[in-house]
């Protein structure tokens, strides 16, 4: 009877280790917000519960790097390699498509066996081969261009409420705040993976809260961070601060969706932004903003949250960047590197904090 309740213990024991080397990714990315436009970074004018809550119940990257820029941050989280290996190397003049033949996180996790989705910003390359859709995304709602009041847009889908975004590559007029749809389109994608019960990478990369800042996401959020800002004349704070509230608050119900089809614990999820602040926003202690090769212009937060595996409140003091994200989601989802190709950025799970594997 020892004998069995050991092989029993044994066998729950693999096969928890099986449940934990493959947990579902959701990576969540926004667009110009600052170190120090977060409440838990020190920001008095804006509350972001949820986002704080990633970095009160994961571990926080304290020294996390990313470029100055959209694109060449976005082609080595996409890669794992240094972005001019990519030709991604800036964010216009054709210098924002990123060569079809690498191989994307998307297409790396999809031979693992993951259903992959991308909902928000791509900035890669709108024309085949290189959309998402061209690059591992089964599932893919985007903008064109770097952000929905760009040339690169429909001119009649130009804006941020009731956009006209791409669905797997075809036009269609959306209903709602840009970022809402999102997180609404995610979670639908979510639900449906779940219920198959099968393994999913989620890219939420959103356009906020980059600028145009004059549609912002309700009237009421403005002039809340309005009255807060009352001593400045300029309306582009408030917006871009509405636009960060509105991320944090679509986090929120996110993880309230998570918890309510019980896979909350079963997902890795991870949030940073791109580069340093726009908009008026905050790099924090740090010097320079978005476009400078200063602190503030490519020193970020990152915080990765996998209940019951990442220690709660842990940090991590080595240097580490976007590069190496790519590396790190591989490992945790004991999928393979793509063969035949340089990775430039490392793994740091062995950095993180862990328990239960």
């Amino acid at each position: 009877m020892k004998y069995s309740i050991l092989l029993l213990l044994t066998l729950t024991g693999l096969n928890l280790a099986a449940a934990n080397s493959t947990p579902n990714i959701i990576l969540i990315m926004t667009d110009d917000q600052g170190y120090g436009d977060l409440s838990v970074t020190g920001n008095e004018i804006i509350d972001t519960p949820h986002m704080d809550r990633l970095a009160r119940e994961g571990a926080w990257l304290k020294q996390f790097y990313v470029s100055p820029v959209c694109t060449p941050t976005r082609a080595h989280l996409m890669t794992g390699r240094y972005h001019f290996r990519t030709r991604a190397i800036d964010t216009y003049l054709g210098r924002a498509v990123m060569e079809p033949e690498e191989v994307t996180l998307a297409e790396s996790l999809g031979k693992a066996g993951y259903a992959t989705g991308i909902f928000g910003k791509w900035h890669l390359g709108d024309n085949f081969p290189t959309r998402a859709m061209d690059q591992g995304f089964q599932e893919a709602v985007v903008h064109a261009g770097g952000g929905l009041r760009q040339p690169a847009n429909p001119p009649e889908g130009e804006r941020y409420h009731d956009p006209i975004l791409f669905h797997n590559g075809q036009p269609e007029r959306y209903e709602g705040y840009c970022t809402d749809i999102y997180f609404d389109e995610a979670a639908k994608f979510i639900e449906a993976k779940a219920r198959e019960d099968k393994p999913f990478f989620v890219y939420l990369p959103t356009n906020a809260p980059h600028g145009p800042f004059d549609e912002p996401p309700s009237r009421d959020l403005f002039e809340h961070f309005r009255a807060k800002l009352s001593k400045d004349r300029k309306p582009t704070r408030a917006g871009f601060y509405s636009m960060i509230k509105n991320v944090d608050d679509n986090i929120g119900r996110l993880s309230a969706k998570l918890k309510e089809i019980g896979i909350d614990r079963e997902t890795l999820v991870i949030f940073l932004t791109d580069n340093g602040p726009a908009g008026g926003g905050s790099a924090g202690p740090f010097r320079g903003a978005k476009a400078s090769v200063y602190q503030g212009g490519i020193r970020t937060v990152c915080f990765l949250r996998w209940p019951g595996v990442i220690e709660a409140g842990s940090s991590v003091g080595f240097t580490a960047a976007h590069i190496d994200l790519m590396p790190t989601i591989l490992d945790f989802c004991g999928a393979p590197q793509p063969r035949g190709v340089k990775l430039d950025g490392r793994s740091v799970r062995p950095l993180i904090a862990e328990k239960g594997v």
